[in-house]
């Protein structure tokens, strides 16, 4: 059971219910992580400002590659079901979504992203410098940095819907052993 209590569509007002517009003509929908996130209006807020900021030069499967391998290293249920969802929408294939659940990618380019990824989450940013200078053979070290600040976003929602224990509203997925 959900440990914060969701803020329905019809119960948000003010600046919350512009965050929900916002939020639905982008997705579609308004899930269960924004609308528990919304106990707090600065919490949803300041997600989705830093979620918008840190979207840089990375596409947007690329992002959603970091979002599924962090999830996996943090345990979040509701992270990994959603970005699941996600990568799908933004054209991600299956085999490509599970390997990244397993902190592996299936290009040069993922692999750098994914693993990059993985091991900032895994080691908290205690990153050996090969690690880097391999993933420069892929990234820029923009994209480097980006890479860490997605990372950072994706420790935000892992631990908030951990504490909150969201109800998971998109297709869940079961937990996969990590090569991390």
């Amino acid at each position: 059971m959900q440990r914060i209590t969701p803020i329905s569509e019809s119960e948000a007002t003010g600046h919350t219910s512009e965050l929900y517009g916002a939020v639905k003509s982008k997705l579609g929908l308004v899930p269960n992580m924004v609308k528990t996130m919304a106990a707090s209006t600065p919490v949803l807020e300041g997600y989705l400002s830093f979620s918008t900021l840190v979207a840089g030069t990375l596409d947007a499967r690329e992002r959603e590659l970091i979002s599924l391998a962090v999830a996996e290293v943090n345990g979040c249920e509701y992270c990994a079901s959603a970005h699941s969802a996600l990568a799908k929408m933004v054209g991600l294939k299956e085999d490509v979504i599970l390997a990244a659940r397993q902190g592996l990618g299936t290009t040069p380019r993922q692999r750098a992203v994914v693993e990059l990824a993985t091991a900032i989450a895994r080691d908290r940013g205690r990153v050996p410098a090969e690690q880097i200078e391999a993933a420069k053979a892929e990234l820029t070290e923009a994209q480097i940095a980006e890479v860490v600040a997605n990372v950072a976003l994706n420790f935000y929602t892992n631990l908030f819907n951990n504490v909150a224990e969201t109800e998971v509203d998109f297709p869940k997925v079961e937990p996969v052993q990590c090569a991390c």
